[in-house]
């Protein structure tokens, strides 16, 4: 895990990456500043935040789990005793660390754009927009997860980011609910889209059910789960 997050901190395309997100954040803000009103910190956020999965997650996901199977590294981790299922854990943990400090961290950068922009961000917008960030890092974790099952199935780092960006581009959760429509109008409800939705209703409303926090928890354990098992019964690949 230190390794990991060593590996991390020193890979500089990460740093350029996110630096120019942050500018093109700030010129797309600026563009649009011309027509501000009170709510625009709010309806700002709901631009930015939806790209995050992708734009942001997708980012992290390569570093995490692609560039192991790009470099060959999955094999040298086994040969050193790495229990594979150790793997698979200490990869989500990773990723959901890192995460964790780009949702936290996109609101801040969010308000600090629009304070300079000379909207003012109350402490209701604030409070809403920290729980739309929570919705979209629990939608980035959980097709991690889900993603994970190629990652490791395939072991195939091209089939493993067209997944992710699938998922988090909302193409896959479509088609399901598009093929599932009539026999199950209520589908997109347990999507992933579907539960984190009602996670941000329970967060900013009266209170957050059990109901989807343990839909979310079988979804992301049986992501690993399956990983784990696509991973134990399958070679390492030493192929290009």
């Amino acid at each position: 895990m230190r390794a990991e997050i060593y590996r991390l901190l020193h890979k500089k395309s990460l740093y350029i990456y996110f630096a120019a997100l942050a500018i093109g954040y700030f010129i797309f803000a600026f563009i649009r500043s011309g027509s501000f009103n009170n709510e625009s910190v709010l309806t700002g956020a709901m631009t930015l935040f939806p790209l995050l999965p992708a734009m942001a997650g997708g980012l992290m996901f390569a570093a995490i789990y692609t560039d192991d199977l790009n470099s060959k590294n999955l094999s040298i981790l086994v040969g050193y005793g790495f229990g594979k299922p150790a793997i698979i854990i200490e990869k989500f943990i990773l990723m959901a660390g890192s995460c964790l400090v780009i949702f936290l961290l996109a609101p801040l950068y969010h308000f600090a754009v629009y304070a300079i922009l000379g909207q003012t961000v109350t402490v209701a917008a604030a409070a809403t927009i920290f729980a739309v960030s929570v919705k979209y890092l629990l939608m980035t974790l959980a097709f991690t997860s889900l993603s994970g099952i190629v990652v490791y199935g395939t072991q195939r780092a091209t089939f493993a980011i067209s997944t992710y960006l699938l998922l988090s581009f909302g193409v896959i959760g479509g088609l399901v609910s598009a093929a599932a429509g009539t026999l199950a109008p209520r589908i997109s409800e347990f999507l992933i889209s579907g539960i984190t939705d009602a996670v941000l209703l329970g967060i900013t409303g009266d209170g957050l059910a059990a109901a989807p926090v343990i839909i979310y928890i079988i979804y992301v354990l049986a992501g690993l789960a399956l990983s784990a098992t696509a991973f134990s019964g399958k070679e390492i690949n030493l192929s290009s």
